[in-house]
């Protein structure tokens, strides 16, 4: 597998992961019909510089990161996440979450905050919590989960 900058010509294959994500709205708080110039505005947007996971020429996985706040919030940085269903079980994740880490220190960064992990995400939670993640707060009922109701939402963050 193979982390690298996206490109242009990489977005049809970004929205075939992302749309579905967003769809079922489980674990972003995005519209749910969110239209793809819409996404591709929010993914791609300035400041954020994103990235695929591929492998044998196939975008498996994709993130962003970007600063978490600027001015003097600026030194933190946040990221999104999201692998293609095929994909799942395999550990672009993981792979994409250490590129991230990793990628954020080149970048000047000295920590990383995750602002809204939906709760019920348990492979998410469990996978930052492996990587050095702690819990520093919870939202109660924060999310609105389509099957689950109100469901909290957690803040993660660690240091690099």
């Amino acid at each position: 597998m193979r982390i690298r900058p996206a490109e242009d010509g990489d977005w049809p294959a970004i929205w075939s992961i992302l749309e579905p994500v967003i769809r079922a709205g489980e674990t972003y708080a995005l519209p749910r019909d969110m239209n793809e110039a819409a996404a591709r505005a929010y993914w791609l947007a300035p400041g954020h510089a994103a990235f695929v996971a591929e492998a044998e020429g196939q975008v498996l996985g994709t993130y962003y990161l970007r600063a978490n706040q600027a001015g003097g919030g600026d030194h933190v940085a946040n990221c999104g996440y999201m692998t293609g269903e095929a994909a799942r079980g395999r550990g672009v994740a993981r792979a994409m979450c250490e590129h991230s880490l990793s990628e954020a220190r080149a970048r000047g960064f000295r920590a990383m905050q995750f602002n809204f992990v939906v709760a019920t995400n348990g492979p998410a939670v469990a996978l930052w919590t492996r990587l050095g993640f702690e819990t520093v707060g919870r939202l109660p009922g924060a999310f609105r989960h389509p099957t689950q109701g109100y469901v909290d939402a957690l803040v993660m963050y660690r240091a690099l």
